[in-house]
C-alpha cells in the first residue's frame, strides 16, 4: 500500500487519506477470497495452499492455466468487489455510499424502495479497474483470467437479495420498505465451487477480419461458455504426484 501512495507525490493529504481505506478494504477482500478458497477445497488434494515466502501467494499452481487457477481468479476478484461494496454501504469510503439508482425502479407489489441498497455496481467497477488492469486481451492467459474475474463478480450480483422491513402503527405493516443487500460471501464461494465442477475447457480463436482473440469451447460438441461460467485452457496437473514446481 505504501509503495502505491509514494508513487503519487502530488496528492494532497486529504486524497492520500481517502486512498488508505480503499487499500485496507482491498486487502480485506483478498483475504476473504483466500479464506473462502481454502474452505471450499478443504477436503481436496489441492486445498488452495498459500505461501508466505514468495511473490506468488499460491505458489506455482497459477502457472498452469487450469480450473484451479480459474477458481482462484474468480473468488479473488469477487472478494475485492464484495469488500469494497460493503465498505461503501458502511460509509467507510468517500467515493461511494448507497446505490440510489434502485429507487428509480418501479416496485412490483405493495412495497417501496428505501433504506441503503448496497452498490454492487461501484464494487464491480473498482474490482475491474484494480484487478483486471494487469491482464492482456492479446494472450490466452489474459483472456482466461479476465473472463474468470468477471464471472466471480457476476456471481455476487446474481445472488443479491431484496430485504424488507415493515413500518406502521402497532405492527400493521402499512408501509413495507425494501433495499438490496449483498449475499453471504459463503454463498458466492458455493456458487463458484459449483461452476468449478462444470468449468469449460476453452481455446483461443482469432477473428481474421478484426484480429480479435476470443475464447471458445475446445470442441463444437461442447456448450460455449457464458459470462458466468469458469473457463480453463489446460487440464489440471495430477496433484497426487509430487511436483516441486
Amino acid at each position: 500500500m505504501s509503495s502505491v501512495i509514494s508513487r503519487c507525490p502530488k496528492q494532497t493529504k486529504h486524497k492520500r487519506a481517502s486512498i488508505i481505506p480503499l487499500f485496507v478494504n482491498v486487502g480485506h477482500g483478498a483475504r476473504m477470497g483466500i479464506d473462502e478458497c481454502q474452505y471450499q477445497f478443504r477436503m481436496s488434494r489441492w486445498n488452495c495452499t498459500t505461501f508466505g515466502n514468495t511473490t506468488s501467494v499460491f505458489g506455482g499452481v497459477l502457472a498452469a492455466k487450469s480450473r484451479e487457477a480459474a477458481y482462484v481468479y474468480a473468488i479473488s476478484a469477487a472478494g475485492v468487489a464484495y469488500a469494497i461494496t460493503r465498505a461503501c454501504s458502511r460509509g467507510d469510503l468517500t467515493d461511494c455510499s448507497c446505490d440510489n439508482r434502485v429507487r428509480t425502479r418501479k416496485p412490483k407489489g405493495n412495497w417501496q424502495w428505501g433504506g441503503c441498497s448496497e452498490d454492487i455496481h461501484f464494487g464491480e467497477k473498482f474490482s475491474r479497474e484494480f484487478v483486471d488492469v494487469k491482464e492482456s486481451r492479446d494472450t490466452g492467459e489474459g483472456l482466461m483470467n479476465l473472463h474468470n474475474n468477471e464471472a466471480g463478480r457476476r456471481s455476487i450480483r446474481s445472488l443479491m437479495q431484496r430485504v424488507c422491513k415493515c413500518h406502521g402503527m402497532s405492527g400493521s405493516c402499512s408501509v413495507r420498505v425494501c433495499w438490496r443487500k449483498l449475499p453471504q460471501f459463503r454463498q458466492v464461494g458455493d456458487s463458484l465451487a459449483a461452476r468449478f465442477e462444470g468449468a469449460s475447457h476453452v481455446k483461443v480463436v482469432e477473428k481474421k477480419r478484426r484480429r480479435i482473440k476470443k475464447l471458445r469451447a475446445v470442441s463444437r460438441d461442447l456448450k460455449q461458455p457464458n459470462k458466468t461460467d469458469l473457463v480453463y485452457l489446460e487440464e489440471s496437473p495430477d496433484y497426487c504426484e509430487r511436483n516441486e514446481t
